[in-house]
């Protein structure tokens, strides 16, 4: 059985690192994309198998040079079988703030635009390949129950992530007739160092590898939407439903991550 290949953004820290690390255990190829190139050298050379793995410094909101990473991976592996679309920031945020303005549109750029620019450029080469299993290939997006519902003092985070779970539901539906499935997962609080930084207590807070290696199965079985840790999807539902006025009750005194309009937490 050949192994899987797998292109995936954000891969140099938090849980890129840790679905690197868990597809690298299974055998497979990967291609990983991050900015800094000397973090993605130090994972490379860490996996079983350092050959298997193709690294790409590239910021995902440079649309040009993702596509060519994508070129350039095809040219040497042939289309992946796996895309996850991880990169991702989230940094404290007021919009009546003025200087918090290019914090907002950075987050955005990164978390929304970043994830359909990373599929773009494979998804003609995928509807062209020869099904396996009945499937071309599989889009996976990291979303977050945070995008469920706007979260005070994360309205730039709430807003991407809510944008990321239309995104993928519009992707799931265009694609399936040409057999590529779309997976979106939805983490709840995960052991990462964008979650070291909030100041509140984070229930069922789950360590990244652990969220791996569920997220790996999730995509494996094709689950077109999936939440980590499990009790966090009964969290979300009661979010989404809840009524508004019970939600401004509860959650305008909500604990907030420190304001920060230049940090950068992938």
């Amino acid at each position: 059985m050949r192994p899987l290949k797998v292109f995936l953004t954000g891969a140099s820290s938090g849980i890129g690192r840790a679905l690197a690390r868990e597809y690298a255990s299974r055998g497979a190829i990967l291609g990983l994309v991050a900015r800094r190139a000397d973090a993605l050298r130090e994972l490379a050379t860490s996996l079983p198998n350092p050959n298997a793995a193709s690294i790409y410094p590239v910021d995902v909101r440079d649309a040009e040079a993702l596509a060519l990473a994508a070129q350039q991976f095809i040219a040497r592996h042939g289309c992946p079988d796996i895309v996850i679309a991880n990169a991702g920031v989230s940094v404290g945020t007021l919009a009546a703030e003025r200087e918090d303005l290019d914090a907002f549109r950075a987050v955005m750029d990164i978390n929304w635009f970043g994830t359909l620019a990373t599929f773009q450029p494979f998804i003609a080469p995928m509807r062209a390949r020869e099904p396996v299993d009945g499937w071309r290939g599989t889009l996976v997006g990291i979303a977050s129950v945070a995008g469920v519902r706007g979260l005070p003092g994360a309205g730039a985070y709430s807003a991407s992530k809510a944008a990321v779970l239309r995104l993928l539901e519009s992707l799931r539906l265009e694609e399936r007739p040409h057999r590529i499935r779309v997976v979106t997962i939805a983490p709840g609080y995960i052991r990462t160092p964008m979650t070291a930084r909030n100041p509140y207590p984070m229930p069922f807070l789950t360590d990244a590898d652990v969220f791996a290696r569920k997220a790996v199965r999730a995509i494996a079985r094709g689950r077109r939407f999936v939440v980590v840790p499990w009790p966090m999807r009964w969290v979300a539902a009661l979010l989404h439903v809840m009524p508004r006025w019970l939600y401004d009750l509860l959650f305008r005194r909500a604990p907030r991550k420190p304001r920060d309009p230049a940090g950068d937490a992938r």
